[in-house]
């Protein structure tokens, strides 16, 4: 027999009544009726509630006891009252009267309380981040996290991907996100850097004959944190076919997707295979390359309709090049002015000048604009807008860059705001065909506009004949709900093609061959066509947990300042670490503590 348990607190039921037993687990909480004590008794796997009579020899040490130690409790099983029972716990049907007991843990005063949520800070939670993860809904997410990992390799392991596990010490990447650097005791001054992605060693893998491959990868990217990004570190599920087509991908990725989300999500979504939206479609539509399709808001073209017109602002911008966007607001007529003042603030804080607006009230027009245009006119933008009485549209006018940023933001906000986005739904799409290079606006150059190693539409034959501009790439995202869940893309396999991608982007041959060695030379010793795609798994959980942030789906995240506060990382080393790797550190002025000098 287990020494302090031979059942968990979430296994009992009233076919166990009568039966003796011993369960083991924290006190979650105690109530005292009279003299009897009810506690609460919490493990991995439930709550039982357990008896304790003011007769029984331990009944005084309870006054000892916190809430969260550790016990052990000897005791029979029996039935509660009908109207004692709990519906709400799996164990409701039962208790345990307690005849032992063996205090296994004892629990200081907590920082914060477990039962209930009493609003600590998340600076504190993460602080002791141990403690935050057995509250109910944390602990549930990460359970909920393994399992999907857990289905993830069962699935794709079927479908006769091999998983392979690729080096954490790897050369620094010239392109992407900032490397996390680690330096080298044995090559002084040189430094390893911690893998963005597995990129370039599944490639090598297609390379190699593997053929079909896949990881539950960690990734490394010192970069900003947001609510659905987490600073330092994250995981996806890395993949990469060889002999494959951008539709096999989308097949797999697709199966897998409706797999997961039906086991463990929720919300309703529509099965495979999920709309496509062309890059600039996207951007044309939503401002986004990650739209959220569950907000029927988007951007409708009405710059002709202000071309030459008396409202001078539009036409004006109109004649420099500028476009002129619409977005339909359904049933805000009665709303009152500051809906629309506020609405307008927002457009200016994301970079507008201005955001001008027309009511459709059922009896009349009203606007500050209206005056300036012809009947004619604003009849057409009702045709054009699909309005409604009610109705109204807000109208962007800029360079079509802008108006895309601002129209980006304003969509979802307005969405939120008048509750059109179903909360109960998943909405997949791709956006698919994102352009192979664009204009830096800096120095107005061709440079890449997303992925340099994807495979250009067309070969070497768009490459050589067709505008720089109007090139597409085999690339493309896999979105839900308006979260990118993962970018991926066909590879440039083919060495002449990526030396002249890369000469449209400024880099000359031997800046290739400097880079980029290693991929390029193991593409001339024969490569597959291949492709891959690594959808983010905690982003997926994220979704899955219907959590707003993604620090709620990962067990030990850093902060948004990027550090670990339960574990005070990143600290300060000592000199010895210091000279083993022939390091000095030359803190910038503002932060050398007081009293240092430079050496």
């Amino acid at each position: 027999m287990n020494q302090f348990r031979t059942h968990t607190c979430g296994e009992l039921r009233r076919t166990d009544v009568d039966r003796q037993v011993r369960i083991a687990g924290w006190i979650h909480s105690v109530r005292d009726h009279g003299g009897v004590i009810f506690i609460d008794l919490r493990d991995h796997y439930g709550i039982t509630q357990v008896v304790v009579d003011p007769e029984r020899e331990f009944y005084q040490e309870l006054d000892r006891w916190r809430v969260e130690s550790v016990v052990s409790f000897g005791g029979t099983v029996v039935a509660r009252s009908e109207n004692t029972i709990n519906p709400k716990l799996a164990t409701g049907e039962i208790e345990v009267r307690a005849e032992s007991m063996e205090l296994l843990g004892p629990a200081e005063v907590l920082p914060f309380q477990i039962a209930k949520d009493d609003g600590a800070p998340e600076a504190l939670r993460l602080k002791y981040r141990f403690l935050d993860l057995r509250r109910e809904q944390l602990h549930r997410n990460i359970i909920l996290r393994s399992e999907v990992i857990s289905e993830i390799r069962r699935y794709m392991t079927a479908l006769g991907f091999h998983e392979f596990q690729t080096p954490i010490l790897t050369a620094s990447s010239p392109e992407g996100a900032r490397d996390y650097l680690v330096p080298s005791r044995l090559h002084p001054g040189k430094f390893y850097a911690l893998p963005q992605a597995p990129q370039q060693f599944k490639q090598l893998l297609m390379v190699a004959g593997f053929d079909k491959y896949f990881q539950i990868a960690p990734c490394f990217r010192d970069e900003d944190a947001r609510a659905d990004r987490s600073p330092g570190e994250f995981y996806q599920m890395d993949m990469e076919m060889s002999f494959a087509t951008q539709d096999e991908i989308f097949a797999v990725i697709e199966g897998l997707l409706a797999e997961v989300f039906t086991k463990f999500g929720t919300k309703r979504f529509a099965p495979p295979p999920f709309p496509r939206l062309p890059y600039r479609e996207a951007m044309r539509r939503f401002g986004s390359d990650k739209p959220d399709l569950r907000n029927p808001l988007e951007m409708i073209d009405v710059t002709e309709h202000f071309r030459g017109s008396d409202f001078k602002a539009f036409a004006s911008t109109v004649a420099q090049g500028g476009v002129v966007r619409a977005i339909r607001a359904p049933q805000v007529a009665g709303r009152p002015r500051k809906f629309f003042d506020d609405l307008i603030e927002f457009a200016k804080e994301l970079g507008a000048k201005g955001m001008a607006y027309i009511i459709w009230t059922g009896e009349e027009v009203k606007s500050p604009i209206v005056k300036f245009l012809t009947p004619e006119t604003v009849e057409a933008l009702r045709v054009a807008g699909g309005i409604e009485p009610g109705d109204a549209l807000f109208f962007l006018a800029d360079q079509e860059k802008l108006v895309q940023k601002i129209g980006g933001g304003v969509i979802p906000e307005l969405g939120r705001q008048l509750g059109l986005i179903d909360p109960n739904e998943f909405k997949f799409c791709w956006i698919v065909d994102f352009p192979m290079f664009e204009l830096d606006e800096e120095t107005g150059a061709v440079i890449f506009s997303h992925n340099p190693f994807s495979m250009p539409q067309g070969g070497m034959e768009a490459l050589e004949t067709q505008n720089p501009l109007e090139i597409l790439a085999y690339q493309y995202d896999i979105v839900c709900n308006g979260i990118e869940l993962s970018s991926g893309a066909i590879r440039n396999h083919r060495p002449e093609i990526m030396y002249k991608a890369f000469e449209i982007a400024g880099y000359r041959r031997e800046t290739v061959d400097e880079k980029f060695g290693g991929m390029i030379n193991a593409f001339k010793l024969g490569a597959p066509p291949h492709g891959g795609i690594a959808p983010g798994v905690d982003r997926m959980v994220m979704l899955l947990a219907d959590e707003p942030n993604i620090r709620e789906v990962i067990a030990f995240p850093f902060n948004q300042q990027a550090q670990d506060l339960m574990m005070n990382a990143p600290a300060e080393v000592t000199p010895r670490q210091l000279r083993e790797l022939h390091l000095q550190v030359n803190l910038p002025r503002r932060e050398r503590p007081e009293g240092e000098t430079r050496g």
